[in-house]
């Protein structure tokens, strides 16, 4: 019956439209009213009338859409060379403006931080940071506030990495182990896969070190699958008339992760709360006050251990820590944390073998400060200039966050007399204006001497302080986990140029090749990994092998 229905329309739709020469007249009527009103309009505002960036001719409905292809900071960096360092595209019904040079990227951040405090927050990522209680994703306000603080002075801050640090050695150890068993068989490593595996156990025995093995395994698939539908293009993020229809089903997808994800996380607290329930049992400080417990936290306590005596402080006076604000900020650590930290380890370590000199400068400077008898650890990092350096220009050229997103909160000029209005996509094309040749010499090319003493660029901080220079962002929304990566990246890239030798393996039997390049062709997603994995095959290069502990 209802496909006779729908059958039926066309005859019915027919019957009902008037008559053509009536329609005709009728249109001609209305467009010589609008083209007056848009005319005295135009005469009225005169010079007052505002000018949003320059911009490319859209389609309806779509905007711009149909000139976006992955990797989307590519894409922009090509429309900003027509349209200039600021412009304005519309993807579907969402009215967007990016940045892409220095100059435009510090105006914004400096003169307008206060307007573009917050983020676009899509349909996908709303549900994982549990609506208004997540991190990464929340609105300029009190919680989030106290939530980077709590980052920056106690979570990430330098004392509590410094205390995890065994954990970060751990898995470490583990992954040089699992790499020496392949070269003892000589088959290759999917690097890819083993720096995943590492990143991902390290943030989650820093965040929960005493979960069951089984625990860690599972969050490891949840955190891909996280990353997976938070990085992807959803339509409803974009198309208004598409929202609340679910058309590609990524909303339904993303309740059954949140979903096994929640239930993970109340595992993980449970499982915690016991512990330090049976510590006060026994009387040994899982019970003693909060203001002790902060002034005197010991390497037994993990991330959570520090969330939970913040949610039972009955003194906190700005924000109560809830349960359900822990598990947000739980899985906004984990998902952010871990993709993040394997793709740079990648890229460096890709950078180092594309660049045989470089690397041979790496080793050298290992090999006189370390020597050969012990593995380069996170406290070696800062006596090797020349790593730190190769990691700087990995930075500048893969930074793991291609675009900054922010989102105006109030109406703005920028640019010269440019309008952005509220409620507008802010982008920063960090990805392109490291690569800008009005900053930097040979901006292509994989230089670490340029950030030597003599090279040019060696004041030059990644923390997001030089605005021709920011990995990780700058502002308010700056990446609190900047400090941990600055030491535990350049770390792991050390212990794996210090022990091993790297060939590429060539596809086809065809044995492997120690001066083949490297492929450097980027992937989709919101965290700019390699597309394609990392076969490599690895040969012990210290004799004796040093014990790895």
């Amino acid at each position: 019956m209802a496909l006779s229905r729908i059958m039926e329309l066309p005859v019915l739709l027919q019957k009902l439209m008037p008559d053509p020469a009536v329609v005709a007249s009728t249109l001609a009527v209305a467009l010589a009213t609008a083209i007056l009103l848009i005319a005295a309009a135009s005469r009225g505002s005169g010079r007052r009338r505002k000018r949003l960036p320059p911009s490319a001719w859209g389609l309806p409905v779509i905007g711009h859409l149909h000139l976006v292809r992955p990797p989307v900071h590519r894409t922009f960096r090509d429309l900003a060379a027509r349209l200039g360092p600021l412009m304005h595209i519309r993807l579907g019904s969402t009215h967007c403006v990016v940045a892409s040079s220095a100059n435009v990227a510090c105006e914004l951040i400096r003169s307008h931080e206060g307007k573009i405090s917050e983020r676009p927050l899509t349909a996908v990522a709303r549900q994982f940071a549990y609506g208004s209680d997540g991190f990464a994703f929340a609105p300029y306000s009190p919680h989030w506030r106290f939530m980077k603080r709590l980052c920056m002075s106690e979570l990430l801050g330098p004392r509590t990495v410094e205390q995890l640090r065994p954990i970060r050695r751990a898995g470490l150890v583990s992954l040089l182990q699992s790499v020496l068993v392949s070269s003892s068989a000589r088959t290759a490593v999917d690097l890819t896969g083993a720096l995943i595996r590492m990143s991902n156990t390290s943030i989650i025995r820093m965040m929960a070190s005493t979960v069951p093995g089984s625990v860690t395994e599972e969050a490891q698939a949840l955190v891909k699958a996280v990353a997976e539908l938070v990085g992807a293009f959803n339509v409803e993020d974009y198309i208004s008339v598409c929202r609340g229809w679910d058309l590609q089903g990524l909303g339904r997808r993303a309740a059954d992760v949140h979903r096994r994800f929640d239930a993970l996380l109340e595992d993980m607290i449970r499982h915690k709360e016991d512990a330090r329930e049976a510590r006060r049992m026994r009387g040994d400080g899982g019970g003693e006050p909060t203001e002790k417990k902060a002034s005197t936290a010991t390497a037994s306590k993990d991330l959570l251990d520090i969330l939970l005596d913040k949610m039972e402080d009955e003194t906190a006076a700005e924000v109560k820590l809830t349960r359900t604000k822990i598990k947000a900020f739980v899985i906004d650590v984990v998902t952010a944390g871990s993709d993040t930290s394997a793709a740079m380890i990648e890229w460096m370590l890709a950078e180092l073998m594309n660049h045989p000199e470089c690397l041979r400068k790496v080793r050298q400077e290992i090999d006189s400060v370390v020597g050969g008898d012990r593995i380069a650890g996170e406290g070696d990092v800062a006596s090797l200039p020349y790593l730190q350096a190769a990691y700087k220009e990995t930075l500048r050229l893969r930074p793991a966050a291609p675009i900054a997103h922010r989102q105006s909160t109030e109406e703005m000029e920028v640019g010269g007399g440019y309008t952005v209005p509220a409620g507008t996509a802010v982008f920063i094309n960090v990805w392109a204006i490291g690569r800008d040749p009005a900053y930097w010499e040979a901006p292509l090319e994989f230089r670490p001497e340029r950030f030597m003493a003599g090279g040019g660029n060696e004041g030059l901080d990644p923390r997001g302080q030089h605005f021709q220079y920011l990995p990780f962002g700058s502002g308010r929304r700056g990446c609190p986990g900047m400090g941990l990566a600055l030491q535990s990246v350049p770390a792991v890239v050390a212990a794996l140029v210090q022990c091993f030798d790297w060939a590429v393996v060539v596809p086809g039997g065809a044995g492997d090749d120690k001066t083949a390049v490297i492929d450097m062709e980027e992937g989709d997603g919101l965290v700019c990994a390699r597309k394609h994995p990392l076969l490599l095959r690895a040969s012990p290069r210290l004799n004796p092998f040093p014990a790895v502990v």
